[in-house]
């Protein structure tokens, strides 16, 4: 196929007008997840299966089959939804291939035995919107997904991409570009909420040039791949946005910047950027006009810090991602000291949908300074997990209990750690709390990019604690003495609390040095690393207590504080557990069964891992169990 070229306004209207006067019957659209999670799964593979099938069959003209993006429902990848019923069908397996292309592809009929089945609906389901992972989002941005083939500028234009560019540059003025953005409330979505148009607007009035613009894609919060979903699912409409935002903004050059982590991303990205070059939608004097604008990929090499917009904009120069002190701001003094804008991926995919739909369309969503949706990636405990888009001001408990579908195993959800390294563990009692900018940071969290992972009784707030407190100490950048040593201090505070060895006076100290560390360190990572430990002595404090004063892990996760012991009125004397242990701390009692020495043991859990499941003789325990378990000398033969 001959590649697209538009050389003026005209004819993006006239390839837009070509779109939307398609005429006859379309075939039925097969749609296949196929981000970085989706080809974990097999999805290629699965892939391969049908356009084998397809061709067998004879029906390439029949039934359309597109490998697209992440549809959201990451664990039931890979997936596939049939258009336009909006079948739903769940982890997909190449045997299904020939079925699913007879069936429904080409008559339309639902198959129930291949499609999602749940304990609370006997009956399955058969359409996207039944089921109750996506009955309660709001889904503007991961809805385009669904059905867009990330690679294809055709296909991104049949879907309504670049209508907002063409609008912009044919009707509208920078500043009244600005005004719309300011006007929808539109906010930063990597973390800090700062309004997109009032920095925009910012960086337009400032006379230095040139400017730059900068797409912020290192996402490294553990738990979290909100960016990712979109980078590789429909980076058109970063691009675009982009555009409109050199064409606001007074910019000519633009940089996206993705971990090299991200290969899938990269990947697309490079492919999308050539695309547009090669259509004139980048470079110089785009459609015919005096606009013209560049745009480079750069990989970044994964630096959490990275993600703090002077280490960025010092990573793109080619030097060590080290933040600096504002102010100056980016938006007066960035890149090369130039005017930059620095904007997160699902900022930049927003800015198409307000410039089409209106400002006033998209500030109806959400809270009065909390405006439209925000992308999370729902993990941890919970039945239901993937990539979910909500209206902002949506309360905890809705994400939780019913996009989540509450705990998996039976077990509670007892807080939600939300925000990543730089967030806070919320307990069940805040549930009620509105998902908003304003709403978290008085409860102690933030809404950071959008990491959010729900925790059950199996998860131990010190340990969890102590787990964040090593990532932001590994990922500081060493610069400020607050950040580098306080961090340090804290992991070696927790470390000896979650060994059994803690004072209570430990937890003033934890919370004194936490004071020091928001105020004096130089970047956000310092000043918000502590927020985790600082939520969990907030609202979790008795299990820091339990470890100091009792030896106590309720959770059963920190090692030196637990103890395997085996139930001899379970056991089966099958000796699994004796003939693995790899410290020969199982011996045979008197009873003639295994019996652990608890001095020996070095609570590996092996022993728990190999006891057949129907026994479960093995458990773990702790704090005073472990005293009253300590067998006699005359137990063990």
């Amino acid at each position: 196929m001959e590649a697209l070229k538009f050389n003026s306004l005209q004819d993006l209207k006239t390839a837009d007008r070509g779109n939307q006067n398609r005429s006859g019957p379309r075939p039925r659209v097969i749609s296949l997840s196929a981000a970085s999670c989706g080809q974990a799964s097999g999805a290629l593979a699965v892939a391969s299966a049908f356009e084998s099938a397809r061709k067998e069959l004879g029906l390439e003209d029949k039934v359309e089959f597109k490998l697209t993006g992440c549809h959201g429902f990451c664990q039931l990848e890979p997936d596939i939804i049939v258009f336009p019923e909006k079948y739903f069908y769940p982890r997909v397996k190449v045997e299904d291939a020939q079925q699913i292309l007879l069936e429904t592809g080409l008559n339309g009929r639902f198959i129930p035995e291949l499609g999602f089945n749940d304990e609370n609906l006997p009956n399955g389901v058969s359409r996207l919107e039944e089921l109750p992972f996506y009955q309660n989002q709001l889904r503007w941005l991961i809805d385009q997904q669904l059905d867009l083939d990330p690679l294809s500028l055709e296909d991104y234009l049949k879907h309504g991409g670049f209508q907002a560019l063409g609008a912009v540059l044919s009707e509208l003025t920078p500043a009244e570009v600005i005004g719309e953005i300011m006007a929808s409330g539109l906010r930063g979505r990597g973390g800090a909420g700062f309004s997109t148009g009032l920095k925009w607007k910012l960086a337009r009035e400032v006379a230095a040039q040139p400017k730059y613009l900068v797409c912020n894609g290192d996402e490294g919060d553990p738990g979290a791949y909100m960016d990712r979903g979109i980078l590789e699912s429909n980076p058109y409409s970063i691009l675009e946005g982009m555009l409109i935002g050199g064409w606001a903004v007074g910019a000519a050059q633009g940089f996206i910047y993705v971990r090299q982590e991200y290969p899938l991303a990269i990947e697309r990205l490079d492919k999308a950027i050539s695309s547009l070059y090669q259509a004139g939608l980048l470079g110089e004097k785009i459609l015919g006009t005096d606009f013209s604008f560049e745009l480079e990929l750069v990989r970044g090499a994964g630096a959490f810090v990275s993600g703090e917009e002077t280490a960025l904009i010092a990573s793109i120069e080619g030097r060590r991602a080290n933040p600096r002190q504002r102010p100056p701001f980016p938006v007066v003094s960035g890149l090369w000291g130039k005017p930059t804008v620095i904007n997160n991926v699902e900022t930049w995919a927003n800015i198409p949908l307000i410039v089409k739909n209106g400002a006033a369309w998209f500030s109806k969503t959400g809270t009065d300074k909390s405006k439209g949706t925000k992308i999370f990636s729902l993990v941890g405990q919970v039945k239901y997990s993937g990539l979910i888009e909500v209206p902002l001001g949506i309360s905890l408990n809705e994400i939780i209990n019913k996009i989540g579908g509450g705990a998996r195993s039976g077990k509670k959800i007892k807080a939600v750690q939300i925000g990543g390294p730089s967030g806070g563990c919320l307990p069940a009692e805040l549930f009620n709390l509105r998902v908003d900018y304003e709403s978290l940071p008085a409860a102690g969290a933030i809404m950071g990019s959008g990491g959010l992972i729900a925790l059950d009784e199996d998860t131990c707030l010190v340990n969890l604690a102590l787990y964040f407190l090593k990532f932001a100490c590994d990922e500081s950048c060493g610069q400020c003495v607050p950040c580098r040593i306080g961090t340090q201090q804290m992991v070696s505070v927790l470390e000896k609390i979650t060994k059994g060895q803690g004072e209570l006076a430990d937890l003033d100290l934890l919370e004194k040095i936490s004071s020091t560390m928001q105020q004096a360190s130089l970047c956000g990572l310092g000043r918000t690393a502590p927020n985790p430990v600082l939520t969990a002595l907030r609202y979790f404090r008795h299990e820091f207590e339990e470890h100091i004063v009792e030896k106590k892990c309720r959770a059963l996760v920190c090692p030196d504080l637990i103890s395997y012991v085996i139930d001899e009125d379970k056991c089966s004397g099958c000796l699994l557990c004796l003939n693995s242990c790899p410290y020969g701390a199982i011996e045979i009692a008197s009873s003639g069964l295994p019996q652990i020495k608890l001095s020996s043991c070095e609570a590996c859990g092996l022993c728990s891992s190999v006891c057949p499941e129907e026994f479960q003789a093995v458990k773990k325990i702790s704090g005073k169990d472990r005293q009253l378990a300590q067998p006699g000398p005359d137990r063990v033969s």
